[in-house]
């Protein structure tokens, strides 16, 4: 049993409609920089919603390791996303992802459903088991259980939300409860959404039985067919979202190149690219936003995004 049928904010705002939602993710910010500057990346996050952005989502990163290209999110997540929806509105605030086999489950627990009272009930909750495999020596945990620890978090999580003084086993040696003890706060619905990213080492039965959705990396169109099928097979109706990057070229009607995750493409492209992406039933796209320029300019960069692909989804 999943909790598909909560009333969150946030997961109404990315997926009770009828088209395709698009979100962006942080830093907003040169994604090279260590420490993103609080002011800047704040600032962007709410012109980020202005120009029509449905999410905002926050990475999971505990250590830089200098073998990936970028920092990733040097904030810790929750501490982050309180911050931001301090200064936002009522754009969904994600993560993508929480690694949970890294995190304690009533530590996830309790503070995702601290950031979700805190937004008005706008946190989705994107889980994974991780790609930096370091990170499991520097925790001291077992990366060949990563896929069973990730189970059992997510039936902990959920036995934390949605009972009172519940019984619950945290699994290994993390301990559990007797139904003597209660997280407190409650998430705002009652329960948060979880969305499994990648396959999180599990099958893709298991994903669409226990999971509220499914993220998924960037698929080329071909591959990402046979994708959804599978998808719906395993979950029904529940929704697909998808992260990439899709990088503005100056020239509105240039073609599409490869770049990282992604493509440099004009805007006309880019606008009919999300389209076909609409119609083969994706519901939700965590886009990177830049521009083809030497010279940054992510305010100018989303303001773009805004006018020229959002505004005509």
């Amino acid at each position: 049993m999943t909790d598909a049928d909560h009333c969150n904010a946030g997961f109404e705002r990315l997926f009770a409609g009828d088209g395709l939602t698009v979100g962006t993710g942080f830093p907003l910010t040169d994604n090279r920089q260590s420490r993103p500057p609080v002011g800047r990346e704040v600032a962007l996050a709410a012109h980020a919603e202005a120009v029509g952005f449905d999410g905002l989502w926050a990475r999971d990163v505990p250590f830089r390791w200098p073998r990936f290209r970028d920092t990733g999110q040097t904030y810790d997540t929750f501490p982050w996303l309180s911050h931001v929806a301090a200064h936002t509105e009522d754009v969904a605030l994600g993560t993508a992802s929480v690694v949970l086999p890294l995190r304690h489950p009533a530590h996830v627990a309790k503070a995702a459903a601290t950031v979700d009272r805190l937004s008005g009930g706008r946190l989705v909750l994107g889980v994974a088991t991780g790609d930096r495999d370091p990170e499991y020596d520097a925790f001291g945990a077992d990366a060949d259980e990563r896929g069973a620890r990730f189970r059992e978090s997510v039936a902990a999580m959920r036995a934390l939300w949605r009972g009172e003084f519940p019984a619950v086993d945290f699994g290994g040696d993390r301990g559990g409860l007797e139904g003597d003890l209660d997280l407190v706060p409650k998430p705002a619905s009652g329960t948060l959404p979880l969305l499994p990213t990648g396959h999180s080492r599990q099958t893709v039965e298991w994903l669409g039985a226990n999971g509220d959705g499914w993220l998924f990396y960037h698929l080329p169109e071909d591959t990402l067919e046979s994708y959804l099928a599978d998808w719906r097979a395993a979950a029904g109706e529940k929704p697909f979202a998808m992260a990439l990057r899709l990088e503005l070229a100056d020239d509105p009607t240039a073609d599409p190149e490869h770049v990282h995750q992604g493509y440099r493409a004009g805007n006309e492209w880019v606008v009919d690219f999300l389209r076909r992406l609409e119609t083969a039933g994706v519901d939700h796209v965590l886009v990177g936003v830049d521009e083809a320029r030497e010279e940054s300019d992510p305010e100018r960069a989303l303001t773009r995004f805004g006018e020229t692909v959002l505004d005509r989804l």
